[in-house]
């Protein structure tokens, strides 16, 4: 992470950067099986990308970066390849913590830490604590993490309020709902990444991601570099955002963090 590179060597404007970039990291099994290995050499292509891409991030003062590490739905995979893609977050905090740390980084959370294997949730609570007082990139890893599963929590928790009295049904508004959700101190994601040309959202951040802006490329998660971070952001930054008006304001972000 070089802070201080000027941003304009990295043709990326610093004028109207995306706050949050969510990315759905697609396309470490078909890397592998292109090049005849197995599915879990993909899964360890893509932890390099993450390195890169974090970097990138970092340097270009994006604020929050969430990457879609583990969705409900992949629990579905071979047992194998499960505890292999459950090992890999204490892999790449082992080796990269320290230089995260270093440069401010602030990791974070968000999915059901109840079905993490304790290897898995020790090694990210450790890197949350050391980095819990970091003011420069938000690394938000979601974990375990289904935007169903994630809405259905939020209504729970708000029904509770209104069955106890401390909310009427008039009182729910988007407001509500939004501080009921696990990313209610972040701003909503500004722009969308996928790779791999799946052209879905598959569970991730549905409500949050109501006025982002998507992107998609052809290029396979490991093979992602920061030149491809740059051209999405570029991307994002030639659109014009109207939010269903005719300005380019954003509607009111009650849980932005500012």
């Amino acid at each position: 992470m070089r802070k201080g590179q000027p941003v304009s060597s990295l043709h990326v404007n610093p004028v109207n950067l995306p706050r949050h970039v969510a990315i759905i990291m697609d396309g470490n099994g078909r890397w592998a099986h292109r090049r005849g290995l197995p599915r879990v050499a993909g899964h360890r292509a893509g932890m390099k990308a993450v390195k890169e891409v974090t970097r990138a991030a970092d340097e270009i003062g994006i604020q929050v970066l969430t990457l879609y590490a583990f969705s409900t739905e992949n629990w579905k995979r071979p047992p194998e390849e499960v505890d292999y893609l459950m090992r890999l977050p204490q892999e790449f905090l082992d080796r990269e913590l320290q230089e995260l740390d270093e440069h401010g980084v602030r990791v974070r959370l968000i999915g059901e830490t109840d079905g993490l294997p304790p290897h898995t949730l020790r090694a990210v609570e450790a890197a949350m604590g050391r980095t819990r007082n970091n003011t420069g990139l938000i690394l938000n890893f979601a974990l375990n993490y289904g935007a169903r599963a994630e809405l259905v929590n939020a209504v729970r928790s708000i029904a509770r309020r209104v069955q106890d009295g401390e909310l009427g049904p008039e009182d729910v508004d988007e407001a509500t709902i939004s501080a009921a959700l696990q990313t209610r101190d972040l701003p909503d994601p500004d722009l969308l990444i996928r790779t791999s040309g799946e052209l879905r959202i598959s569970n991730f951040l549905l409500w949050q991601i109501a006025y982002s802006e998507l992107w998609f490329t052809e290029v396979l998660w490991p093979d992602f570099t920061r030149e491809h971070l740059f051209e999405a952001v570029r991307a994002y930054q030639s659109r014009k955002r109207r939010f269903g008006g005719v300005g380019s304001l954003p509607p009111s972000d009650v849980h932005s963090g500012q």
